[in-house]
């Protein structure tokens, strides 16, 4: 069985029409986007590199990265989700490829093929994020680089990110996360490691009501991500 949980694939699919839409449930994602994307681009150089999304969904991380000049491909499980990010790739003239395949998969079909590997906000909607670390540090180049993002397991966490996010701002569709899938950074540094992966640097990612923005921070306790590099 690939290391899939179907309710979270169904889940993402029957939201599939709205990835577009600014305004709508994964407006989040929207505004976060060019936040991640510009800590991306500026620790890998992203012009000219061959770049995997995993966990792609609609697109919206792949295809910005392709603007940048790298030639990306997406996978996610989701073949609704997929759909939507072919179609909108074709519509904004980006060079994204697509494919339905688990990482695992892909990782035993293409290993060391990518000079760069992104998967954001995906590692804790599946059974074994550890599984997924590994398939993408096989996928990765000798000295090529990874990034990550995930929320962080504490208190503090499923206050802003689950009662906060979900049910008190409505920021995100109710049930989206399940608080016992967030990974402590220590953990995913852990899975890192003993991929043969070396931790360069992490960061926290905030969002202000108020300004209704997101920002890099030192506060790593909700949302962060991770940048390593593939030992060799």
């Amino acid at each position: 069985m690939a290391n899939v949980e179907i309710a979270e694939v169904n889940k993402f699919a029957e939201l599939a029409h709205q990835w577009w839409d600014q305004q709508g449930v994964f407006k989040p994602l929207h505004q976060l986007n060019p936040i991640r994307l510009n800590y991306i681009d500026s620790r890998a150089l992203l012009k000219g590199k061959q770049v995997l999304d995993v966990g792609c969904g609609g697109g919206i991380l792949s295809e910005s990265m392709a603007q940048r000049g790298a030639h990306v491909m997406g996978i996610d499980m989701a073949d609704k989700s997929l759909q939507v990010a072919q179609l909108h790739a074709l519509e904004a003239g980006a060079q994204v490829s697509y494919r339905c395949i688990a990482v695992e998969a892909l990782a035993a079909e293409m290993p060391e093929q990518f000079d760069v590997v992104t998967c954001m906000e995906m590692l804790e909607h599946v059974p074994d994020p550890s599984s997924v670390v590994r398939a993408c540090a096989a996928l990765v180049k000798p000295g090529g680089q990874l990034f990550f993002s995930t929320l962080n397991r504490n208190a503090k966490a499923y206050l802003m990110a689950v009662v906060g996010a979900e049910y008190v701002l409505n920021l995100l569709p109710k049930g989206t996360h399940d608080y016992s899938k967030f990974i402590k950074p220590s953990e995913l540094a852990s899975w890192l490691r003993q991929s043969g992966l070396e931790l360069q640097h992490q960061t926290g990612v905030t969002y202000d009501p108020f300004s209704k923005q997101y920002k890099l921070t030192t506060d790593t306790s909700v949302n962060y991500m991770l940048h390593a590099v593939k030992e060799g």
